[in-house]
């Protein structure tokens, strides 16, 4: 008799457990589906849960470590540019595939693929704005295409808009985040290192400002070109920049590199980087940085107003 009750204690112990395991792991399957849909956002650092309206509302930074987490070229837009003065250039230019090149698919097939996922023709998107009232030309990289990888359109896309600014006497800001180059366009794709590079010579030529930013990643071509050509360099926090990858440097070198090696704040303490901006300051310090920099106008009140004083001074 006592075992019997031994045996349904046990049982019913097992049960409990058991009921105990299955709840877990509805409640498991309902926070991930919850997750899934978007409301919360875990975030990659920390491992801490917000709710993704507030997060969105802190410009997809961390409240809770700071963690910068990637945003796309909309996001971006709307993080930066005053409501209602973006104006879009050169979203008809598309891809081709000159090379005909085929890794594990076409290169045709993968450009037809990106786009209709993500909605966006190239990896970048460039435009005329304002910044808290000041006229930029914006160039936004987004990584969702192809690791933000430099192809033909972008850069022609982005010396157009140099071009564009350069005539308006525009400052210029592109924000960066690449790969490097897209190693299925070959010759091509290096090629608009140069390119860009020359337009904003011209640029700078005309006495004109040019600011990147540099996120999260900025490697490869990209690096080796516009992204280190601005008159003033800023940087998100915790960055990685460089040009060749971390693993490649190690096994070339044979050596353990630093923890923070290719980071922000390496590169600003080395004199790479001007310095490391938050996100949630990004638009109110580049409004700052283009209203010094703007040219001082002479009116033609004040010019009149010169010729009279010399006039009278000569007079005299």
């Amino acid at each position: 008799m006592a075992n019997n009750e031994e045996s349904r204690g046990l049982k019913s112990l097992f049960d409990w457990f058991a009921n105990r395991r299955k709840s877990g792991s509805t409640s498991l399957e309902r926070q991930e589906r919850e997750i899934a849909d978007g409301l919360w956002h875990k975030c990659s650092k920390c491992s801490v849960l917000a709710y993704t309206k507030d997060l969105k509302a802190n410009q997809m930074v961390c409240v809770e470590c700071g963690h910068h987490n990637r945003v796309d070229s909309d996001e971006r837009i709307r993080q930066l540019i005053d409501h209602n003065t973006w104006k879009p250039m050169d979203e008809h230019l598309r891809p081709t595939d000159p090379l005909e090149f085929r890794d594990r698919k076409l290169y045709s097939d993968r450009l037809r693929e990106t786009q209709d996922k993500i909605g966006l023709i190239d990896a970048v998107r460039t435009g005329l704005g304002q910044i808290n009232g000041l006229p930029i030309a914006l160039g936004v990289m987004d990584f969702r295409f192809m690791g933000g990888s430099m192809g033909s359109v972008v850069g022609e896309r982005l010396t157009r808009m140099i071009e564009q600014a350069t005539q308006r006497r525009y400052p210029v800001v592109i924000v960066c985040t690449s790969g490097g180059a897209r190693m299925q366009e070959g010759m091509l794709s290096l090629m608009q290192m140069a390119k860009i590079s020359a337009a904003l010579q011209r640029h700078k030529d005309a006495r004109l400002l040019y600011i990147p930013v540099l996120t999260n990643p900025t490697t490869g071509g990209v690096t080796a070109s516009f992204a280190m050509l601005g008159d003033i360099i800023l940087a998100e926090p915790k960055a990685t920049i460089g040009f060749a990858g971390r693993r490649v440097i190690e096994q070339t070198l044979r050596e353990k590199l630093p923890e923070n090696f290719q980071t922000a704040e390496d590169l600003l303490q080395h004199g790479f980087v001007d310095d490391i901006v938050p996100r949630t300051q990004l638009k109110n310090t580049l409004a700052q940085l283009i209203a010094l920099h703007q040219p001082v106008l002479t009116t033609p009140h004040m010019v009149l107003w010169e010729t009279m004083s010399l006039t009278s001074t000569a007079a005299e």
